[in-house]
């Protein structure tokens, strides 16, 4: 994942809403980036850089640096994508319902900038029992210092 899209809007620089245009972040995500966070892809299963990471950090929004995920509620799915129990705030994230591919799904977006995430689905573990299923591209892991 490329990380030119962490230098434009960090925590610290933007603590509000991100809005840009399209030509905006067309500009400052790669190609990959801009098709899952902007127009809702996905990655192929067990092909991105976060399914089976163990590195302990936080994952943030790969578009605007939001904090999203704890790595101590990141769990093997089986599924390919990285899979988390719970976001580090619920306010961290929005959902809504996703009807493409002829089913219903809840989508999730980033709630600082509105970029497609992944989703959640309700066979997670203990204690939530929900399964966020998230794009590894979608992510950036910012490794806990030690």
């Amino acid at each position: 994942m490329s990380d030119k899209a962490m230098k434009t809007d960090t925590p610290e620089s933007t603590p509000g809403k991100v809005e840009k245009s399209e030509n905006e972040w067309m500009r400052i995500l790669s190609p990959e980036q801009y098709s899952v966070l902007r127009q809702h892809g996905t990655e192929r299963a067990f092909t991105g850089k976060y399914h089976d990471a163990k590195t302990p950090g936080i994952y943030r929004c790969g578009a605007c640096g939001q904090e999203l995920f704890d790595s101590d509620t990141k769990y093997d799915s089986g599924t390919g994508w990285p899979s988390f129990w719970a976001p580090i705030d619920d306010e961290k994230v929005a959902t809504k319902t996703d009807k493409s591919l002829f089913m219903t799904r809840t989508e999730v977006l980033c709630s600082r900038c509105d970029s497609h995430l992944g989703h959640v689905f309700e066979d997670g573990p203990a204690p939530t029992g929900q399964r966020y299923c998230m794009n590894s591209i979608a992510l950036k892991l910012e490794p806990k210092k030690e």
